[in-house]
């Protein structure tokens, strides 16, 4: 019962990421969903602040538990077949709270009027929602959000880490899902100061994780990733190097600390 317990839970939490990764996307482009980053204009002199309050809560919760120094003692209460799943949850609960309360900032910064420019703005913004589950496909999307854990505990199969590799957008860019998420945020016709601010935390959130998260890395695979780090560009690929890099690993895929849910 246990077993499938943690199968469905897992399930679960993966089904509510897909949710809240699609009405993300709607509540950034403006979209089908009841309230969208600039369809409720705030009132109050406090709407920035509580905005930024709600941004930093995202970047803490995403970062925080992803750790490796937090999973160590978060693994002592949650088991570790659902310790994914659980961060999934967690990341879903944040954004829904971030898309609740945002107050919107409809002061315009930039608005492209002419057809073709609004069109490639879109198509922009398509290409970067995209990427990122393309992206995660080309590790493991399933390690990823936690349902190959659940998967190999219901057969009784002992977890085994993934190994280091770079498949295809990741032997020429370090962080293509960081890079994906910043196309996304930025690619927009229409340019609110809500917008503005939403991208701007957004994008400083993402410069300041990569840097802890390659701090992370190198310590676990030490000269194997910094020879990574020299043979491939951190978010602009560098097209001299050809050589794919494929090592072993005892946590996951190079980018395992990478995720909307991480």
């Amino acid at each position: 019962m246990r077993r499938w317990s943690f199968f469905v839970y897992g399930v679960f939490c993966h089904l509510l990421f897909l949710a809240t990764y699609a009405y993300l996307v709607c509540f950034v482009g403006n979209f089908l969903v009841p309230k969208t980053l600039d369809s409720t204009p705030g009132s109050s002199p406090f709407d920035v602040a509580i905005n930024l309050t709600l941004l930093a809560l995202f970047g803490l919760q995403h970062s925080i538990m992803a750790r490796p120094w937090f999973k160590q003692v978060w693994t002592r209460l949650i088991p570790e077949p659902i310790e994914r799943s659980t961060y999934c949850l967690f990341s879903c609960l944040v954004l829904f709270l971030l898309m609740w309360q945002w107050r919107g900032q409809s002061a315009i910064i930039w608005n492209v009027e002419h057809p073709l420019g609004r069109g490639l703005l879109w198509a922009l913004f398509a290409v970067g929602w995209l990427t990122v589950p393309t992206v995660s496909l080309m590790i493991n999307h399933f390690d990823l959000f936690g349902t190959r854990q659940v998967w190999l505990y219901l057969r009784g199969r002992p977890y085994t880490s993934l190994p280091f590799r770079t498949p295809m957008l990741y032997n020429r860019i370090r962080h293509p899902l960081y890079v994906g998420f910043a196309l996304a945020f930025w690619a927009t016709p229409t340019m609110t100061l809500g917008h503005l601010i939403f991208s701007g935390a957004m994008t400083l959130y993402m410069a300041i994780a990569t840097r802890i998260e390659e701090r992370d890395l190198v310590n676990h695979y030490g000269d194997k990733y910094r020879a990574y780090q020299r043979r491939v560009g951190m978010y602009i690929p560098r097209f001299g190097a050809n050589e794919r890099t494929v090592e072993p690993a005892a946590t996951g895929s190079a980018v395992y600390v990478e995720t909307v849910a991480k």
